[in-house]
């Protein structure tokens, strides 16, 4: 199917511009590129010189064709009620990469600045931001050929990318945990970018030991993280303030401190 994605771009002259990569969330089941809370990130960075991309990706409706080695370890050890949501994962985290590979490729048509890439998202949108962050590159691309895929040469499968800073909010690292269960890979080390861990302590779809889980992985690989558990708070608390500063502000902040930017 036909993907597309909402391009937000600032009004200055620039040529070279760093950029933000959003992902909504709706459990893979819902949701859209629209969504108010990706727009309001969305503008807020671009009013900040960001260029901004907020994606849509193959929901579980969109039935995304999935590898045999995840249809097999659904069928082990889930339930079969969430087989369906579980197999989502697989086709929502492809779309996300290819959409990252697609601001790569494009960089120079939006003068963005590629050492400068920010991506972020979420609920589900921010399980896709930290695969993303967490998983090697031919993760989520090479587990189905093209002989089964044949339009994988229209998403840029060679082109390279790194991401600088990545924003979590009330997330978890389950893509990440899946290529561990599924395929025996170790992704955490010391070259994954710094996050931003946002979660409410009180969420019980994304349960918060998730975003201690998460602490705890960054710990030990050393890298930069900021951690804010939004005390009382439930899931998706897009309203929330951190010592006066909304969700955007306190995203803002930490990206340029990261990645070492001067702001005018």
């Amino acid at each position: 199917m036909a993907l597309q994605l909402d391009a937000y771009i600032p009004d200055n002259e620039d040529e070279k511009r760093p950029a933000i990569m959003l992902i909504h969330g709706g459990g893979f089941i819902a949701g859209s590129k629209k969504g108010n809370n990706m727009n309001v990130l969305a503008q807020y960075f671009a009013s900040r010189g960001w260029v901004a991309f907020s994606i849509d990706y193959r929901l579980r409706g969109d039935l995304g064709t999935v590898p045999e080695e995840w249809i097999q370890y659904a069928q082990d050890t889930l339930p079969d009620s969430i087989h369906a949501t579980f197999y989502a994962i697989y086709p929502a985290h492809r779309d996300a990469k290819a959409a990252l590979r697609w601001l790569f490729a494009h960089a120079a048509t939006y003068k963005i600045d590629t050492e400068h890439i920010t991506v972020g998202g979420g609920s589900a949108g921010a399980i896709t931001s930290i695969s993303l962050g967490i998983s090697a590159p031919g993760d989520y691309r090479d587990e189905i050929s093209l002989s089964v895929d044949p339009t994988l040469p229209t998403t840029h499968p060679e082109q390279s990318y790194a991401i600088h800073t990545n924003l979590d909010f009330w997330g978890s690292d389950f893509g990440i945990e899946s290529l561990r269960e599924i395929y025996g890979y170790q992704r955490f080390d010391s070259q994954d970018p710094p996050m931003l861990i946002i979660h409410g302590t009180e969420d019980k779809t994304v349960l918060f030991e998730n975003a201690e889980h998460l602490r705890s992985e960054y710990l030990n690989t050393g890298v930069a993280f900021g951690f804010y558990p939004l005390e009382g708070l439930g899931h998706g608390p897009w309203s929330a303030t951190v010592d006066g500063k909304s969700l955007e502000e306190l995203s803002f902040d930490f990206v340029v401190a990261q990645q070492q930017l001067t702001v005018e």
